[in-house]
C-alpha cells in the first residue's frame, strides 16, 4: 500500500481552526484542543446570542426614547400610544437616534403627536 502524507491538510485544518478562535482569551486562541473546545462552544452560542442582541437594542431604544420624552414632559407609553393614534410611522431605532443627534426635531415629534 501506498503512503499517503497528510502534513499539508493536516496543517491548514489547523491553521482554519486557529483562524477562528482569533481574539479568544487565554490558551483558546492559540492551543488547539482549547481552541476546538472553544470554538464548538462559541458556534452553539452565537444563534443565541443573535438574538439576544435585537432584544437589548430594542430596550436600549425604548430607555433612549423614554429619556427624552420625559425631557419634552411626556411618558413613553403615552408618546407611542400617541403616535400609532396619529399614524406616525417611525420605528424605536430611528426615534431613538433622531432624539440623541436632533433633539429639536424630537421635540417637534412630541408636540405633533399630542396635538
Amino acid at each position: 500500500m501506498t503512503r499517503v502524507k497528510r502534513g499539508t491538510i493536516a496543517h491548514k485544518k489547523r491553521e482554519r481552526l486557529l483562524k477562528k478562535t482569533k481574539g479568544y482569551r487565554w490558551g483558546r486562541k492559540n492551543k488547539e484542543r482549547a481552541a476546538k473546545d472553544a470554538l464548538l462552544h462559541g458556534l452553539s452560542r452565537s444563534f443565541k446570542g443573535r438574538k439576544e442582541k435585537k432584544r437589548e437594542y430594542r430596550s436600549l431604544w425604548q430607555t433612549q426614547i423614554n429619556a427624552a420624552t420625559r425631557i419634552n414632559g411626556t411618558k413613553y407609553s403615552t408618546f407611542m400610544n400617541n403616535l400609532k393614534k396619529k399614524n406616525i410611522l417611525i420605528d424605536r431605532k430611528i426615534l431613538a437616534q433622531i432624539a440623541k443627534e436632533y433633539p429639536e426635531v424630537f421635540k417637534k415629534i412630541v408636540e405633533e403627536s399630542l396635538k
